[in-house]
């Protein structure tokens, strides 16, 4: 009677180990918690002016050829606050001496994560848990994937993008839709 009993628990208890396996293992992919302990720091340099090429032999005299474009220029800037992991750090959006822009993420300090994105966004920046979840409710452009989590890095702002419509940038994790820090950018 015993051995009969025996052979009808084993079954379930293999089903509740590769169960319990099969959660874990999906556990850990979801949350990723080692990022917790793992910083990737990424220093780029804003990126130069390109030269310009000299004016043509054929230009008249008396008139002068285009001015040269004027180098990188801050349209906004603000400080990064902490929302759902602590964040500090400076936000730039600069003007090109092309034309184009790029959010330029400098001295930045927060956790790693699994999914993290830089997100140029219309809401509002609030401080504490109000803050967590605001950024995907209104108009936000993803500008690629967090690079590192620490260090001075630019994103680009897509072409067809006008920046004069965004007021904030957020760490924004896609996994789990909240707000790693954000800052309220301030025209200057």
């Amino acid at each position: 009677m015993g051995r009969g009993r025996r052979a009808r628990v084993r079954p379930w208890l293999a089903g509740v180990v590769v169960a319990a396996v099969a959660g874990g293992g999906f556990g850990l992919y979801w949350f990723q918690p080692w990022k917790l302990w793992q910083d990737e720091t990424v220093q780029e340099a804003l990126p130069a002016p390109v030269a310009t090429p000299t004016a043509p032999a054929d230009v008249p005299s008396g008139t002068s050829a285009a001015p040269a474009p004027a180098g990188p220029v801050t349209l906004a800037s603000g400080e990064l606050i902490s929302h759902e992991h602590a964040t500090s750090g400076t936000v730039r959006l600069v003007r090109l001496a092309d034309g184009s822009h790029v959010v330029r993420l400098e001295d930045l300090d927060t956790s790693n994560g699994p999914d993290l994105r830089v997100w140029l966004t219309d809401a509002p920046v609030k401080e504490g848990r109000a803050g967590w979840n605001v950024f995907d409710d209104g108009k936000y452009v993803s500008l690629g994937k967090l690079k590192g989590n620490k260090g001075s890095q630019n994103y680009a702002v897509p072409e067809d993008v006008d920046p004069a419509g965004f007021s904030s940038v957020s760490i924004w994790c896609d996994r789990f839709d909240v707000s790693f820090g954000a800052a309220e950018l301030a025209r200057g």
